[in-house]
């Protein structure tokens, strides 16, 4: 069909696609000649709503950093506690090689808990507070109910046991805080 030299005629099928209409929530407008479906206005109910994206993103961003700041946390104490269990194990080896017979250069070498204590505080781990750690010793026959080798236990062949607690302070976010007793203990049977 030929197309009218006159500006602005319209043929009966474009005359049908320029007056598809439009539906929405509210009521059903003609489409208006030139723009796009996707251009049409927004809807007269949704004009008092200018603000509630932002309300919303506040608090979707409080609670989403609270957690993530809860998660960064709790990986923190997750590490204090591997630092904890390598601490005791680290002071249970150190007593196991100077036990009652140890001598270097013809002096003794033997550790008191004391000293065990401030060999495991003085690690040095990133991150760790050394003077929230406490460290006990104890020196014990092997097998147990046997008799010691030494006296007070600290011969070769006895066993020493080394138990560390470091008190972590948890801080999460809108959580009372508190502080989280991390133990573990170690326990060996002495060499010299």
């Amino acid at each position: 069909m030929p197309r009218p030299s006159k500006p602005g005629a319209i043929f009966p099928y474009e005359l049908a696609t320029s007056l598809r209409c439009v539906t929405d929530r509210t009521r059903i407008r003609p489409l208006q000649q030139g723009k796009a479906l996707n251009a049409v206005s927004e809807p007269d109910h949704r004009r008092g709503e200018a603000g509630s994206a932002a309300v919303e993103m506040a608090l979707s961003m409080f609670i989403l950093l609270s957690v993530l700041i809860g998660v960064f946390e709790l990986c923190l104490a997750l590490y204090s506690y591997h630092y904890v269990s390598e601490a005791a194990r680290e002071g249970s080896r150190y007593a196991i090689v100077h036990g009652s017979t140890c001598t270097v250069s013809g002096i003794s070498c033997t550790v008191t808990a004391a000293q065990i204590q401030t060999y495991v505080q003085n690690l040095g781990y990133p991150g760790i507070n050394p003077s929230n750690m406490v460290v006990t010793t104890t020196w014990s026959a092997y097998p147990a109910g046997g008799s010691c080798v030494a006296v007070g236990c600290n011969g070769p062949g006895d066993l020493v046991t080394v138990s560390a607690q470091y008190s972590f302070n948890l801080a999460i976010p809108f959580v009372n805080r508190s502080a989280l007793s991390l133990t573990s203990t170690s326990s060996m049977v002495i060499s010299q």
